[in-house]
């Protein structure tokens, strides 16, 4: 008797995490009757859904304890906002207390995402970043896996969370690239990358693609048995993968054995993976000769730093150790360099060199504090956004901001104090990489400082709105404004400051700053916490500025076992 394949791409999210669990097993967790809907879609005049396109169901795999997170892409693109992000990163939280009370559920998420949800905009960003964090706390003691089937596939700020997982499971009709190709042609120009070219956008994100130039594990059929198979054998221990955001050598070595002066191929990418793939890598160190950076972002390095002796190996990454008084600080900055290899880059992006080298040297001091005191680590954020580009999305971008947002998450999770400080533009991708896994956020209250997930340019094509109808949706929701104080109202900051000149700050403010810097410090030890569960009890966050993302988290806890 032949067989028939049961397609898992054509399912709806519902159903895959149905077709993955074993017969019996599937229990849905904050399902549609418990009404979990977005309320800030409403108020927008977009009609919300009462399961907010995220399902969460527990059962097993194989005999196999697992909770499954499938996200529904026929609902708002798959797009995360403040309910939808809350689901996942809870269910995350949740795995991890069970696993850390020796109770072993793997986690397997389905990715089907444009990521973030631009009508929720800084709700989602905030998501991404809780649900990266989760992700690498839990590896050490399980697996975690991700499935990207098709339809829409993996893109945004979720593409870097599918690059910390330990592994990656694709399908030819799934795609993963952190700029989606609409959003690549509006930034850069349809030279760059034409989105209705159809070969082109398969040839540099598509699954096969992936899979052959070392950025997904397994490549399997569109079969829902397959599927299974494909994740048991990742459980069960007979294919074991080393998650790819830290491997650092192998893949920085790889983005600096690139010559992207001419485009390269799809077909020339794979070629030189395969010299990368065996155990024996030795660090290739690219030659880039920067000039004279401008910014807020260098400005504030120069001025912190006080002139000791940098570290970086690439000119746009500028990194020194200092102190202060008594405490050793690394900070990090991302600034602009004219003559980058990469000259999509060029303006302050974080690129391929970017996120590769921040995570370099936030590891180099983990392992030099290992048996001693550990520094505290400063990113100084004025980031633009990440670099748009074809060269970018071939070379895996995506992973190069995993790597970064892995660096600072296992820094945190080991002991590390730290804190962004953001005196410019926190904007995307950039963030998430550099800066939004802090213990603790400090900005200046200035209009120069903004956070936000996309430019209005492109979020009003993506949106299919004018700039003038998301300026008066930022009105009633705040998420989605790009200033500092709409920000402050979310609950995330540590502190705003006042009373500092941004633009050319002297020492008295440079005095305020090192003081702010010092007094997180000491709040981060006095907490005793190395997770971002303070962005969820602060004054602003209980008053209303995450009370979804409080009430998911307590009706998971409530249904969990």
């Amino acid at each position: 008797m032949i067989q028939t394949k049961s397609s898992f791409v054509e399912c709806s999210g519902r159903e895959r995490a149905m077709k993955l669990l074993d017969n019996g097993t599937y229990k849905e967790l904050l399902g549609p009757f418990d009404g979990l809907e977005s309320p800030h879609l409403e108020p927008q005049g977009i009609v919300p859904q009462s399961d907010d396109g995220v399902i969460v169901a527990k059962g097993t795999i194989n005999g196999e304890r697992a909770v499954v997170i499938s996200i529904e892409g026929n609902f708002q693109g798959g797009g995360i906002g403040e309910v939808s992000g809350a689901k996942i990163a809870g269910s995350l939280e949740m795995a991890l207390k069970d696993c850390e009370a020796g109770i072993k559920t793997i986690p397997i998420i389905l990715f089907d995402t444009g990521g973030v949800r631009l009508q929720e905009a800084n709700y989602g960003l905030l998501s991404i970043a809780e649900i990266g964090s989760a992700i690498v706390a839990l590896r050490p003691h399980v697996p975690v896996i991700a499935i990207i089937p098709g339809k829409i596939g993996a893109f945004g700020g979720m593409s870097i969370t599918a690059g910390l997982c330990s592994a990656i499971i694709m399908t030819r009709e799934g795609r993963l690239g952190l700029n989606g190709p609409e959003v690549i042609e509006q930034e850069a120009g349809i030279r760059e990358f034409d989105s209705k070219d159809r070969p082109l956008i398969w040839g540099t994100i598509g699954g096969v693609q992936r899979r052959s130039a070392g950025f997904a594990d397994i490549l399997i059929e569109d079969d829902s048995e397959a599927v299974k198979a494909a994740a048991f054998s990742i459980i069960n221990g007979h294919v074991s993968f080393e998650p790819r955001s830290g491997q650092i050598k192998r893949y920085g070595a790889f983005i600096n054995a690139v010559e992207p002066s001419q485009r390269i191929s799809p077909e020339g990418v794979r070629e030189l993976w395969n010299k990368f793939r065996s155990d024996d890598v030795r660090e290739i160190q690219a030659v880039s000769k920067g000039e004279k950076s401008y910014g807020r972002g260098q400005t504030w390095f120069d001025l912190l730093s006080n002139g000791v002796p940098e570290i970086g190996d690439v000119p746009s990454v500028r990194i020194a150790d200092a102190y202060i008084g008594n405490t050793k600080v690394r900070y990090i900055a991302v600034v602009t360099d004219a003559k980058s290899r990469f000259p999509r880059s060029r303006n302050g992006e974080v690129g391929l060199q970017e996120g590769w080298s921040i995570a370099k040297h936030v590891r180099e001091a983990i392992e030099e504090d290992r048996n001693g005191e550990k520094r505290a680590i400063v990113a100084i954020v004025d980031v633009p956004s990440q670099a748009y580009g074809y060269h970018e999305e071939l070379l895996g971008v995506h992973q190069a901001c995993a790597a970064a947002v892995d660096a600072y998450v296992t820094a945190r999770l080991e002991g590390h104090p730290v804190i962004s400080f953001i005196p410019g533009n926190a904007i995307s991708g950039a963030f998430l990489s550099h800066g939004m896994q802090a213990h603790r956020l400090i900005a200046l209250r200035d209009p120069g400082v903004n956070v936000h997930v996309m430019s209005k340019q492109s979020a009003a094509r993506i949106t299919q709105r004018s700039i003038e109808e998301l300026e008066i949706a930022a009105k009633k929701v705040p998420a989605m404004a790009y200033d500092i104080v709409s920000f402050e109202q979310l609950g995330a900051l540590h502190s705003l400051v006042d009373g500092v000149k941004a633009d050319m700050p002297g020492q008295k403010d440079r005095n305020i700053i090192q003081k702010e810097i010092k007094e997180a410090i000491s709040d981060i030890q006095m907490a005793g916490s190395v997770d971002l569960k303070v962005r969820l009890t602060s004054p602003f966050a209980v008053s209303g500025g995450r009370a979804a993302s409080i009430l998911v988290r307590e009706m998971l806890n409530e249904q969990w076992n």
